[in-house]
């Protein structure tokens, strides 16, 4: 029994999902443009034809999507003057485990002058998901920053619920070498229970937040006077150079609206395969 199960433990492991894409871009001849590139497993970065002067990345997980025991991982640094948009394909799905962690590591690092934005689309848990995730920015005091990850608990056009798993989300957001912004979430076991807590999303399905640096006062102003009425509850505050917007909506859709809104009032270019 002892053998089957070591040899079951490892087929399991020898079968799980591994990515890692480390890039860099760099001005030439005045224009951003990708410069070292390293791909390995399923996961894969493209750059579709230059906007003007700045560069586009497109993350793709040809795995189809993140299950337990899967390993993801990007490297990205944007040097000297560049302005990078990042993105993924599609939404990210992370499927039910059996009890290993889905792990995804990111790592962004901004010289000064540069200008990154980071925008995929939503990550989307499914009942029984269990993932770790961690994202560590390191930006120039000259630098600047546009970041927003989106979060959605369940599907909702499939009467989906999250009910049960574990979700540990570590962000770190160093400028100047000084420490910014330190966060990290964490739901276990009913989260179904945490999320329908008042003071927690008030049972809502779908949670992103967004930093932007340089941000003040008048920038999270200039956000809670958007044009239209949001559809969720969005909370917006600045402090320590950046500026944050939260939002808490019923579903994705919501979550999408909300954000693009508070992002096209803080003059954030938002990427075009989130118009589709």
């Amino acid at each position: 029994m002892q053998s089957d199960a070591l040899t079951t433990s490892t087929d399991f492991a020898a079968n799980r999902a591994r990515g890692a894409v480390a890039f860099d871009v760099a001005v030439v001849d005045g224009r951003t443009r990708r410069r070292e590139l390293h791909e390995s497993g399923s996961l894969r970065v493209r750059f579709p034809s230059p906007e003007s002067e700045a560069l586009s990345a497109v993350f793709i997980n040809t795995a189809g999507g993140i299950a337990g025991g899967d390993h993801f991982a990007i490297d990205l640094t944007a040097r000297e003057g560049t302005s990078l948009t990042a993105t993924t394909a599609a939404a990210e799905k992370i499927y039910r485990s059996h009890g290993p962690d889905s792990r995804i590591n990111v790592r962004l690092e901004v010289a000064k002058g540069a200008r990154l934005s980071w925008l995929p689309h939503e990550t989307i848990l499914f009942d029984g998901a269990c993932a770790a995730r961690t994202i560590d920015i390191d930006l120039d005091a000259a630098a600047s920053l546009a970041l927003c990850e989106i979060v959605v608990f369940g599907r909702a056009a499939m009467n989906e619920t999250l009910r049960h798993g574990h979700f540990l989300d570590r962000w770190r957001l160093r400028r100047g070498g000084k420490l910014i912004f330190a966060e990290t979430v964490r739901l276990d076991g009913d989260i179904a229970a945490t999320l329908a807590r008042s003071a927690v999303a008030k049972a809502c399905a779908a949670i992103g937040t967004a930093l932007i640096v340089p941000g003040d006062e008048a920038l999270a102003e200039r956000i809670r006077a958007a044009p239209k009425s949001f559809s969720g509850e969005v909370g917006v505050s600045a402090w320590n150079g950046f500026a944050m917007v939260r939002v808490c909506a019923q579903n994705a859709t919501q979550a999408r609206a909300d954000m693009m809104m508070a992002l096209r009032a803080a003059n954030v270019a938002l990427p075009r395969l989130w118009m589709g």
